[in-house]
Order: C-alpha cells, then sequence, then structure tokens
C-alpha cells in the first residue's frame, strides 16, 4: 500500500480522539501519546471535517493491495469496520436518527433478532411453574429473589472473592503480565451495574453501582464480567499483545459505540460461562460466597434453576428498546414490559429506560455479542482447554463482529 496500515490506524486514533470532542462518552479508554489527545482537543475539529477525514482514511484503505496475508486483511477489515461505525456516530452527532436495527447494524456491526411479547411469555409461564403464587410473576420473582441479596457490609469481601476466583481460572489459561491489577470501587447515581475503566499500564478501576441491591449471583456476573476474564483482561490483552508487541497504535484507543464492544461486551459475558460450569458455579457459591454473603446455601439451587430462565429472556432487553426508542412504546408502556416481561423490580426498570436513553441499540452489544463470541469460541474445538484458547484468541485479535459469523 503507498499508505502504509500503520499511517491509517494513527489517522484513526486521531479520529477518535476528535470525535471525542463532541461526545465524552465516545472515548472510553486512551493510552496513547498524550499528545495526540492534546492535539485532539486544542485542534476541535468540526464534525463536517471529521467526516471528510473518514472518507479519506477509508478511501486509503480500499485504494491499497492488502496481500495474502490473513493478520493483515483482519487489520484492515477491522479498520474499516471501526471508521464507517464512526462514520453513523458523526451523522448521529450531527442529528441523524437512524432506526434502532440500522443504528445497530452501522454502530456495532450487528442486528438482534426480532422476537414478539408472546415468545417471552412462554418462559415467563416457566418461571411461574417454579415459583407458583397469587401475585403476579414479577411479584413473585423478587419477592423470592429478597432472600439472595448481598448485605451492603459484605459486599466487599463477597466480590473480592468472586474477582479472585475468576483470576485463578483465568490464569490456568491465560498468562498475564505479573504487573496487572485493579482498584475496585462501589459507587452511586450510575445507569449501569458495573463498569471498568482501563488506564493503560496494565491497570483498572472497577467500579460496582450500588444504588440497587446487589443479588449474589451478580458478584460471580460482575467479578468476571468487569475483571477475569472480561474488560481486564481483554484490555491487557489488547495492550501487549498488540499495543506493545505489534506496534498496533488503533488499540491503543477503545471508542465505546463501536463494533469492537461487541467483541468486548461479547467475550466479558461468554467469559463467565467459560470460567465456571453449573456445577462448578453452583459449588463455589455455596461453599464460599453465600456463607461470606451471611445466605443460606441450601437455596442456591433453586435460585440457579430461576436464574437459568431469566436468562432466557436476555433478549427482550433490545426488542423493549427498540420499541421504547422508535417510539412504539412509551416510558409507562416500556416499564411495563420490563417488570411483566423482562422481569425486572421496577426500580432496575427505571434505571434501565435510563441505560436505554443513554446508550441506545449499545444494549445488544451484552447478549448478542455474547451469544456470537460463544458459537465462534466453539467452533473452533471442542475441548475446555480448545475453548479458552480460542477465547483468547478472539479477545487478542482483530475480528469484527461480522467476521464471527465467518
Amino acid at each position: 500500500m503507498s499508505t502504509s496500515l500503520s499511517d491509517i490506524a494513527e489517522r484513526y486514533v486521531h479520529l477518535v480522539l476528535a470525535i471525542g470532542q463532541h461526545d465524552l462518552s465516545y472515548v472510553d479508554a486512551y493510552y496513547g501519546p498524550p499528545a495526540w489527545q492534546r492535539d485532539a482537543a486544542a485542534a476541535h475539529r468540526s464534525l463536517p471535517q471529521i467526516s471528510q477525514d473518514i472518507v479519506a482514511a477509508l478511501a486509503q484503505l480500499d485504494g491499497g493491495e492488502l496481500g495474502a496475508d490473513e493478520e493483515t486483511r483482519l487489520r484492515a477489515t477491522n479498520l474499516r469496520t471501526q471508521l464507517l461505525s464512526m462514520q453513523m456516530k458523526v451523522a448521529m452527532l450531527g442529528g441523524a436518527k437512524p432506526g434502532f436495527d440500522e443504528e445497530s447494524a452501522r454502530l456495532y456491526d450487528a442486528v438482534s433478532p426480532h422476537h414478539t411479547r408472546a415468545w417471552y411469555e412462554a418462559i415467563v409461564a416457566q418461571v411461574a411453574d417454579l415459583l407458583p403464587g397469587s401475585a403476579t410473576v414479577s411479584a413473585r420473582v423478587q419477592e423470592f429473589r429478597r432472600q439472595f441479596v448481598i448485605a451492603p457490609e459484605r459486599l466487599q469481601a463477597v466480590m473480592q472473592a468472586a474477582i479472585e476466583a475468576g483470576r485463578e481460572r483465568t490464569l490456568r489459561y491465560i498468562a498475564l503480565p505479573p504487573e496487572e491489577d485493579f482498584v475496585l470501587e462501589f459507587v452511586t447515581d450510575k445507569s449501569w451495574s458495573g463498569y471498568n475503566w482501563y488506564k493503560g499500564n496494565y491497570q483498572s478501576v472497577i467500579q460496582i453501582n450500588t444504588d440497587l441491591p446487589i443479588y449474589i449471583d451478580r458478584a460471580v456476573d460482575l467479578g468476571c464480567h468487569e475483571a477475569y476474564p472480561g474488560h481486564h483482561v481483554y484490555n491487557v490483552l489488547l495492550e501487549r499483545d498488540l499495543v506493545r508487541g505489534k506496534g498496533w497504535m488503533e488499540y491503543c484507543v477503545y471508542p465505546l459505540f463501536s463494533p469492537q464492544s461487541l467483541i468486548a461486551e461479547g467475550t466479558a459475558n461468554h467469559g463467565i460461562e467459560l470460567c465456571f460450569t453449573d456445577a462448578e458455579r453452583l459449588a463455589f457459591e455455596q461453599q464460599v460466597l453465600f456463607p461470606l454473603a451471611g445466605l443460606d446455601p441450601a437455596l442456591a439451587p433453586r435460585y440457579l434453576e430461576l436464574n437459568r430462565l431469566l436468562a432466557q429472556l436476555a433478549y427482550a432487553d433490545n426488542d423493549i428498546a427498540r420499541q421504547y426508542l422508535e417510539g412504539g412504546l412509551d416510558k409507562e408502556e416500556a416499564v411495563e414490559w420490563l417488570v411483566n416481561v423482562r422481569l425486572y423490580p421496577a426500580e432496575k426498570a427505571v434505571q434501565r429506560l435510563q441505560f436505554y436513553d443513554e446508550m441506545r441499540a449499545y444494549v445488544i452489544n451484552y447478549n448478542l455479542g455474547q451469544d456470537m463470541a460463544k458459537a465462534w469460541v466453539e467452533r473452533q474445538g471442542g475441548t475446555r482447554a480448545q475453548h479458552w484458547a480460542a477465547f483468547r484468541q478472539l479477545m487478542s485479535s482483530p475480528r469484527t463482529p461480522a467476521g464471527l459469523l465467518d
């Protein structure tokens, strides 16, 4: 290529930082040269200028000879996919209002399947059978789950134990730098339940939102998703293997509203079941987490059965968000769906609407991303070791969401 991929990658980083001047949440992590960040702030380029530069970068990619090397072709395809996503983000910042599926296709390189309310109600009926009673199914679920709330004074110990268990299992299959580490913080007034802020140099700040009650099952979910083998490991591998190891500077920045997030969220969610089979998770929670939380371990098997059913309702988040953001459901109707179809408590439903308003189609990255990552990983081999090897490869190679379907 007359212009190298490294040149285009550097141009890409500058473009991400430029968009970040118009949307402060766009740049989720950055650990490249500080001067580039200062330059972006000083220039504060207009959206039309950014759009023109994206077109120019795409022309450079499309006009070059990529050669037969698979790694180079994957890298170029990933850069192109990220740049195309960037085009949609700039258009939206300029006032474009795409439909939900168009937004997810253009921003995240994937579209979630649609399901009817009746499809979900068949699963809700199974929950009703598990928790018989005269109250609404949602009320029965909330009443049952109250037995599994982690008391605030026990939360630190429970979360630390869950994170350490995920780390120990991850290190069996993925070697990490000895200096990698994280800081755990508890925060309030957020629309999300957990967040990993990657700081570079193999360090993360992991925040857990305590606005709402935290149930015992969330310890493993959040520990694996935000830390090991999820976001913390993902970012450590990108920094070590791609930025430092290969000099691929496009990975020194993480644009949140981009296809990279489907890979990041999908692997973080799939990592939970990769770390713990159902039997292993039940044993760990009964033997370690329930006692730490002061809960009755005898209740764990039935709770696990409930959570298996609730997990099958995950795509309702996407369908509710789509209808709500497109105007098919008003706030009251969306809350009703979240309570009676998704089976969230009312306060969680309100928080979820705030998440839809802030993050829009981003919601697909969790469940659809998990299913796409899981399917790709399991196609690479049948043993647990092969699954872990594929998982590691997926997290530290330039693969796109559409590429997971190949």
